[in-house]
């Protein structure tokens, strides 16, 4: 972990962080610093070893949740940081909003009818995605739009889905921990790939998602 960051937190500087290896955070929502953070673990979510539980598999199958992508980031991001604690100050929403902007930030969301249920978002630099946050406002929201977006990441030639962290929500999906030394190696030979997520059209639906062994495509 590095101390507060001195220079403002721009797009350009968070780009360049993203691409050593670091990703900021706030204390919380109120704090104005951001700190830098390097893990000596850093979290994974391999694109092609996601686990799709049996129960998750049914939902995905039978809900009548639809998929979108990037039509609205903004309530995305909002979603995620509406918790009692947060890391998302004002700074670091301003700066995912122009890097959104710009290209580099995108959402997936998950509908019911015309309500925002749940999402994903994070920042696409080349064949590296760098997740940031989820959220659910109905049962298994959150799951099903991560477990969309690494079928789809996958898809569009991707190499390396970066989840920060471990949680057990995540390790229960299949993500693992890795040391410092390999994440960056697998980032580097990552920001090699070319890929774009709107190199294949996103499915509106999460059972086109689904493959037979209860792993993604």
């Amino acid at each position: 972990m590095f101390p507060p960051s001195s220079p403002p937190l721009t797009p350009e500087l968070l780009l360049r962080g993203y691409m050593s290896g670091i990703f900021p955070m706030a204390e919380s929502r109120t704090d104005p610093e951001v700190f830098w953070v390097d893990p000596k673990r850093r979290g994974i979510l391999p694109l092609d070893g996601v686990h799709v539980s049996r129960s998750l598999r049914k939902t995905m199958r039978t809900c009548s949740y639809r998929l979108s992508l990037d039509t609205s980031f903004a309530a995305v991001v909002d979603g995620c940081a509406d918790r009692d604690e947060t890391w998302i100050n004002a700074g670091i929403y301003d700066t995912y909003i122009d890097l959104h902007q710009m290209g580099y930030a995108h959402s997936i969301e998950l509908w019911e009818e015309t309500h925002l249920v749940g999402g994903v978002y994070g920042v696409a630099i080349a064949g590296a995605f760098f997740g940031e946050s989820m959220f659910s406002r109905s049962p298994d929201a959150s799951k099903i739009a991560l477990v969309c977006l690494a079928a789809h990441l996958r898809t569009c030639g991707f190499a390396l889905f970066d989840t920060q962290f471990v949680t057990p929500h995540l390790h229960s999906m299949g993500a693992l921990e890795i040391s410092r030394d390999d994440y960056r190696s697998r980032l580097k030979d990552a920001l090699s790939v070319e890929a774009t997520l709107d190199r294949q059209p996103l499915p509106e639906t999460p059972a086109a998602f689904l493959a037979p062994q209860g792993r993604t495509p």
